[in-house]
C-alpha cells in the first residue's frame, strides 16, 4: 500500500515538472518571436524612412524646391524674370497686332538687289512723274548707276533709291528696268492729294531693309555722301535719332488755299501745326522708322 502511494506522488511530481518546462519553453518561444517581430517592424520602418528621404531628395532636385527660404537676391531675380516675361508677352501681342495691321507688307519680298550687309542709311529720293531729267541729274551728280551704285552700297553702306507711288505709267517701269533704282510704294497712289502721306509710306516700307538710318530727300537735292556717312556713323549707338529741321507753320484750312489740308482740325490748335519734321532732307533711326510702320 505504501509503495503504491509513493508511485502516485512521483507521477504527480513528474507531470507538474513537465508542465512547468513546457510553459517556460512557450514563454521563451513567444519572447523570441516578439523580438524577431520587433526587429522586422523596426527594419521596415527604417527602410520606409530611407525611401521617404530618397523620394524627397529626388523631388527637390526635379522641382528645385529644396530650400524653404530664399535670399533677397534670389527674390529679386524671380521678380525680374516675371517682369521680363510680362514685357515679352506684351511685345508678342503688339507684334501680332502690328502684323494684322500691315506691319509686314504682303507685297514685300526678298529683293535680289538688296545689299547683304546691313546698310548704314537708306536714302529715299522722293520723286514723281515727269521728272526724269531731275533723276538723271541726281544719278550723274552723286548717286551713280550700275557698278558705281553698287560700290557705294557695299563699301560705304549707303543705299539710294528713287521713291514713287504706284501707277500705270509705263515710262517709270522702263526706267526702273534700265537702272533698277526705284522703290515702288504699292500702298501709295502718286497724286498731289496724297503727297503728305508719301514720306510716311516710305519710312514704313523702308524699315524692312533693317538699315541703321533712313533719309528722306527730294529729287532736287544734291547730297554730300561722304559727309552724310561720317555724320551718321557717329550716332549709330543712339537708338532714337532725328536729324533735320523742325517747324510749326500755319494750318491751311481754306479750300481755296494752295496747300489746303482737308483734315486741318486734327492738327495743332487749328491755327498752327504741332512741331514736326520738315525740310528738303531729314533722317530718322531704325527704331523711329519701326514706330512709323506700326502706327501709320
Amino acid at each position: 500500500m505504501q509503495r503504491k502511494g509513493s508511485n502516485q506522488r512521483l507521477s504527480s511530481s513528474s507531470s507538474s515538472n513537465n508542465t512547468l518546462l513546457r510553459s517556460r519553453i512557450s514563454f521563451l518561444m513567444l519572447t523570441m518571436l516578439a523580438t524577431i517581430a520587433s526587429f522586422y517592424v523596426a527594419g521596415r520602418l527604417w527602410q520606409d524612412a530611407q525611401n521617404r528621404v530618397y523620394i524627397i531628395n529626388e523631388l527637390d532636385k526635379i522641382t528645385g524646391q529644396g530650400r524653404s527660404a530664399i535670399s533677397v537676391d534670389d527674390s529679386l531675380k524671380v521678380i525680374a524674370c516675371r517682369e521680363h516675361q510680362k514685357k515679352l508677352s506684351a511685345l508678342q501681342m503688339e507684334l501680332a497686332a502690328a502684323k494684322e495691321e500691315g506691319f509686314v507688307p504682303k507685297h514685300y519680298g526678298i529683293d535680289k538687289d538688296k545689299p547683304k550687309k546691313r546698310p548704314l542709311v537708306l536714302i529715299g529720293i522722293l520723286t514723281s512723274f515727269g521728272r526724269k531729267n531731275k533723276r538723271d541729274a541726281v544719278r550723274k551728280a552723286w548717286m551713280g548707276t550700275g557698278a558705281a551704285l553698287k560700290k557705294m552700297e557695299n563699301e560705304n553702306g549707303i543705299v539710294a533709291r528713287f521713291v514713287i507711288g504706284r501707277s500705270l505709267d509705263l515710262e517709270i517701269d522702263i526706267e526702273n528696268r534700265q537702272n533698277n533704282d526705284f522703290i515702288i510704294l504699292n500702298d501709295h497712289v502718286e497724286t498731289s492729294a496724297q503727297l503728305p502721306k508719301k514720306t510716311m509710306y516710305f519710312f514704313a516700307y523702308a524699315s524692312n531693309w533693317e538699315a541703321e538710318f533712313y533719309a528722306k530727300v527730294n529729287d532736287d537735292v544734291y547730297v554730300n555722301v561722304d559727309a552724310l556717312g561720317n555724320t551718321l556713323a557717329a550716332h549709330v549707338d543712339k537708338p532714337r535719332v532725328y536729324m533735320g529741321c523742325m517747324k510749326s507753320g500755319e494750318v491751311f484750312s481754306g479750300p481755296n488755299q494752295k496747300w489746303y489740308e482737308p483734315e486741318w482740325w486734327k492738327f495743332g490748335d487749328g491755327k498752327s501745326y504741332f512741331r514736326h519734321a520738315s525740310g528738303e532732307i531729314f533722317v530718322i533711326s531704325h527704331a523711329l522708322a519701326k514706330f512709323v510702320s506700326i502706327n501709320r
